[in-house]
């Protein structure tokens, strides 16, 4: 029997549980302002597919194709992004005193961060779905991806993003032909501009969380850490959440595995949210238990990926860190700093400083005994630091 190449079913409201049609183009859920989650035929897909069998594809993120949303392969928009490696980091858990230490590096991505793998499904699927125009707001990096495939795809993109955004961001969206215009402001303010141009012109809006498949091209993420990992997952998995999708990305990932039964027990990471002093809105809403994040006034932070005063994902991102029994934590750019040059002088990786907020964090999470020195740690390194560089 010949399976489909793939087995999206329908979209779902991540709050109230409606269901919507994954064949006509879709934003959020109009009744609970929320993002809709996408879905699949997973008794069939359990039926007919071996998680073993992704190894012998080519490599990159659409080897998973048939737990992706593209139906049809001729509408797939990609610059070979997926399979980033996962390193051993032996000299830097020497200095920490943490046993089995790990980094996954999505810098290795087209456009040097892991924005390219959620841009590559979103214009994939809206390209599939007849859509004529993209618009995003952006701190910086899923600008340029968008700015990168919709040229790959021939579909004009307008991007707004803070005007103090690093020069590279600026400079690769106009390069690949986005219509870029820069915001006196945060990406809060870029949003407000993104969806008065939709409005206008008839653009999809594909802003975080905003539409939903950005969020299946980043879960690949999981996908391949099981895969790395044996289809046994590490104890704590710790990343950077501005817009925080991609922590709620591998979530899902790591659920979608489980109800096809491919995980190895019943053990599931510890996740950890890492957000910068000057904008922490995730750690906040956690130290209070809440539901939903309230806006950060005054947002600033050099890691302008961490410079997102309110996320529209809150929700879901709050949900991964309860569920995994996990943790949020805000570190300082001087801690972001010293990190960055940690990390680059003990493994040879220059991480952006999202990235190395991650390393800063470690040195909270082992002084406060909430990490054992032979825990299994993965660190997400999202992108590289010459993106910082002017």
């Amino acid at each position: 029997m010949n399976t489909p190449f793939s087995y999206l079913s329908h979209l779902e409201c991540s709050h109230c549980g409606q269901t919507y049609d994954a064949h006509q183009v879709q934003t959020f859920c109009p009744i609970c302002q929320t993002p809709l989650l996408a879905d699949y035929d997973w008794t069939a897909a359990a039926a007919h597919l071996k998680r073993d069998q992704f190894q012998a594809r080519r490599k990159g993120m659409w080897r998973w194709h048939e737990l992706l949303p593209v139906r049809d392969e001729a509408h797939i928009v990609t610059l070979g992004e997926g399979d980033t490696p996962i390193l051993t980091l032996a000299r830097l858990g020497d200095e920490l005193g943490l046993q089995r230490l790990y980094l996954k590096d999505e810098s290795l991505n087209p456009t040097g961060t892991f924005k390219a793998r959620g841009l590559s499904a979103a214009v994939s699927r809206a390209r599939e779905l007849g859509v004529q125009r993209l618009t995003i707001p952006t701190a910086g990096n899923a600008g340029g991806a968008l700015a990168a495939y919709a040229a790959r795809a021939g579909i004009p993109a307008q991007v707004f993003m803070p005007a103090d955004t690093p020069l590279a961001n600026i400079e690769e969206s106009r390069i690949t032909g986005a219509e870029v215009t820069l915001v006196e402001g945060l990406i809060s303010d870029a949003a407000r501009l993104s969806v008065e141009a939709a409005r206008q012109n008839g653009a999809l809006d594909v802003s975080t969380f905003k539409e939903p498949y950005r969020m299946e091209g980043k879960k690949t993420m999981g996908y391949e850490i099981a895969e790395a990992f044996d289809w046994r997952l590490p104890d704590v998995i710790v990343y950077p959440a501005g817009g925080g999708m991609g922590l709620a990305a591998i979530w899902k990932a790591f659920g979608e595995l489980r109800r096809l039964g491919w995980l190895e027990g019943d053990h599931l990471p510890r996740m950890v949210a890492v957000q910068a002093a000057g904008c922490a809105p995730v750690v906040a809403a956690f130290e209070k238990r809440a539901e939903t994040c309230e806006f950060w006034q005054n947002a600033h932070t050099q890691a302008s990926g961490l410079r997102v005063p309110k996320s529209f994902g809150d929700r879901l991102i709050l949900q991964t860190l309860y569920e995994s029994n996990g943790l949020a934590l805000a570190v300082s750019d001087e801690e972001m700093m010293r990190a960055q040059q940690q990390l680059a002088r003990c493994e040879g990786i220059f991480a952006a400083p999202e990235g190395a907020a991650n390393v800063a964090a470690l040195h909270h999470l082992i002084e406060s005994n909430w990490l054992a020195a032979d825990e299994q740690v993965l660190l997400l390194n999202t992108g590289t630091g010459l993106k910082y560089l002017r």
